[in-house]
């Protein structure tokens, strides 16, 4: 009998795991094992009405408002296997096939060991326990951790099995469990979202609305609305310059205290101006200071940076996903922002490769000893985002993964070399007037760019930043009054780093996280809204979805921040994962009739609904009688050909007919079909239909040796 059957999260993994440990099968240290996969997540929840008592299921297939909130109580929390539509064939396919040969597979094993992804939500312990459930495993559960898919993390990791008391000791499993419960519960707002919208008249498919994604939402529909109502008011201020243009101006606090200095009306600036004349420069101080290299970037810092460049969040997340899986770059959903000693100590030989692909001069990377605000003598799950031990041979080879790839790995490679960089170094000098000791300046001399050479995320710098710098090193010796002119500050525009940022601020999800949501809600017909190049607007249904969200919980950060710390608590056994699930139907009850009375500012912000409605243009029609008496109508243009009188008299007597179209690459082609009933997305119709040889592909003839 086997003793380990180690369950992965998919086939690469698998692939990773048999490499590690010398195949799909065999015996590691004194342990036989055998190694089955899955596919992702192969369970999903039941539709509500079937969650339910029979005597309930009309209630809960129903979006009426009058049916919410839910009762957490009538839930079976029933899962089934996914039946997933094949975008390309169309065909659907149940994942209960996948089920049957995982059980099969592990039937004469001791002991199943959870193998998947091992990411700060939990997901990984969610998706194995689905399994274990559904093949109905009997016997021990043990857990596998891994930092990452590279041969010396899984040999430790296996080494290091742990056994697994129960299902419900399995914080991990509980909090992501508890999670995707609370998600499945959420549903009942973008009902609630929908049914509100229909209502008011507005031509919807579904608005959806969740924990994460209402509050991106939201944020930036404000920021936009914010932009929208600016209006500029310019303020006037006294401050002084010298010959060299350096400015000296009070500092002011707060804007209360800024309020008093700056005045509404220029004729007041001029009055204040008056009391003033030129002054000596005083206490002029030049202290040498250094600023250390910028942090390990997580994948939300990433995509901002890599979003400008024309790369969507949706492409960078899947392509970084097979980086990781080829071992090129680090587990991506990581929530470390350090990575450890070992780590660092484990890719320092392999520095002067991943420099030469990235086309860093390796004389710059003179700082080879750990830094305490990049390493960590403490421990790490997987550790920040970093290279992987397998150094590409060259960036261009990494298209094969995605088309951001090369882009991914440059930045990634010289944010994590930048550490290797020395202090950026610069002179700040200080100084006043003699006269007027509030009137300050202040100002940086680059003196060695040092890191900024190798990666500098907020900014370039080029040699003619340094010439401006030293052209102005030298203060003049006196300075003179003049009124500048400023205004309030207008917003900036909503862009994914924008975004990022402020979700990073409020430690609001991983950077996984971030990005893959974001990602979900900027596709598809129900998108809310719109990347591009890195900058976000709103769709009609995310301007819907923001105006519905006003004041509610679902996008409110503290409320977000709120929810997930009660999650984190579930995980660590100090919070009942049903205590967690109230705050679902607390949130729908307080949420409802907000959204209720913010569908009356529909029409108001957005318009009559008609305007909304996509009118088609009605295609020409004809028709007449066929030879079998059967009155029938069809298209009159097929393929851009319009037929002629004598092609509908041909086509309704039987008859083939042929013409030539133009193919979308412009090129002729020739048709030829008759008049046929036709059946479409279930619906019968009449139309022209061509032949079965029209659109078959010539095959391809090889080429004569000459």
């Amino acid at each position: 009998m086997t003793e380990y059957a180690i369950l992965c999260e998919k086939a690469s993994a698998a692939k990773n795991f048999a490499s590690a440990l010398g195949g799909t099968s065999g015996e590691f240290e004194g342990h036989t094992y055998r190694i089955v996969h899955s596919h992702g997540h192969l369970m999903e929840f039941v539709d509500p009405k079937d969650q339910v008592p029979a005597e309930k299921a009309t209630q809960y297939r129903s979006w009426k408002l009058e049916h919410l909130p839910w009762q957490i109580n009538d839930f079976s929390w029933e899962k089934q296997p996914i039946m997933a539509k094949n975008p390309r064939t169309g065909r659907k396919k149940s994942t209960k096939s996948d089920l049957a040969e995982i059980k099969k597979a592990v039937a004469d094993c001791e002991a199943l060991v959870i193998a998947t992804d091992v990411d700060p939500s939990g997901e990984g312990e969610l998706l194995a326990w689905e399994i274990i459930n559904a093949i109905k495993w009997q016997k021990p559960v043990k857990r596998l951790y891994f930092a990452d898919e590279e041969a010396r993390s899984i040999q430790s990791g296996f080494r290091e099995i742990k056994p697994i008391t129960s299902q419900m000791q399995d914080g991990d499993y509980l909090k992501s469990d508890a999670r995707s419960k609370w998600d499945f519960l959420s549903m009942q707002l973008t009902r609630i979202a929908t049914t509100v919208t229909k209502q008011a008249g507005y031509p919807v498919k579904v608005v959806r609305e969740g924990r994460l994604k209402s509050l991106m939402v939201r944020h930036v529909y404000e920021q936009l609305m914010a932009i929208k109502n600016y209006k500029r008011k310019p303020f006037y201020e006294v401050k002084f310059q010298d010959n060299v243009e350096h400015v000296f101006a009070r500092r002011f606090k707060d804007e209360e205290e800024a309020a008093k200095w700056r005045h509404e009306q220029q004729a007041d600036a001029k009055q204040e101006l008056e009391q003033y004349h030129e002054s000596a420069i005083t206490n002029v101080k030049t202290v040498r200071r250094h600023s250390a290299p910028p942090k390990l970037l997580d994948l939300s810092n990433l995509a901002s940076i890599l979003a400008p460049k024309g790369y969507s969040a949706k492409e960078v997340l899947s392509t970084y996903q097979k980086m990781y899986e080829a071992k090129i770059v680090s587990y991506p959903r990581t929530d470390d922002s350090k990575i450890s000693m070992a780590q660092f100590y484990q890719l320092l030989p392999l520095v002067p490769k991943i420099a030469a692909v990235v086309d860093v001069d390796q004389r710059l990377l003179t700082h080879r000893k750990p830094r305490f605000t990049h390493v960590t003598n403490g421990s790490v799950d997987h550790g920040a985002n970093r290279p992987g031990e397998k150094v590409p041979s060259s960036l261009s080879s990494l298209a094969r993964y995605g088309k951001s790839g090369p882009a991914i790995y440059s930045v990634v490679a010289k944010n994590y070399l930048a550490m290797l960089g020395e202090d950026y170094e610069f002179d700040h000098t200080t100084a006043e007037l003699k006269d007027y000791p509030a009137f300050k300046t202040a100002f940086n001399i680059p003196v060695a760019l040092n890191y900024k050479l190798i990666f500098d995320s907020s900014r370039q710098i080029s040699d003619t930043d340094e010439e401006q710098g030293a052209a102005k090193q030298q203060l003049g010796k006196t300075a003179s009054p003049f009124i500048f002119e400023g205004a309030n500050k207008k917003p900036v525009k909503p862009t994914m780093k924008w975004l990022m940022n402020y979700l990073q601020h409020h430690n609001i999800g991983t950077g996984a996280t971030r990005v893959s949501t974001l990602s979900q809600i900027t596709a598809g017909t129900t998108a809310l809204m719109k990347e591009r190049r890195g900058a976000l607007s709103m769709t009609d249904t995310g301007t819907i979805s923001a105006i519905l969200t006003e004041g509610t919980i679902i996008s409110s950060t503290n409320a977000t921040k709120r929810l997930m710390t009660l999650m984190d608590q579930v995980g660590a056994f100090k919070l009942e994962p049903t205590e967690l699930l109230t705050t679902a139907t607390q949130t729908v009850n307080h949420d409802l009739p907000i959204m209720v009375a913010n569908a009356e500012k529909l029409k108001t912000n957005l318009g009559d609904p008609e305007k909304l409605v996509k009118h088609y243009p009605k295609k020409a029609k004809t028709g007449g009688q066929t030879a079998n008496g059967k009155e029938v109508n069809f298209n009159q243009v097929w393929g851009g050909h319009h037929f002629s009188e004598q092609e509908v008299a041909d086509l309704l007597a039987g008859k083939e007919i042929q013409f030539q179209i133009k193919t979308k690459r412009g090129k002729d082609m020739a048709v030829h079909g008759k008049l046929a009933e036709q059946t479409y997305r279930g619906h019968k119709f009449w139309g022209f239909k061509p032949a079965d040889d029209v659109f078959q592909k010539r095959p391809k003839t090889r080429r004569k040796a000459r």
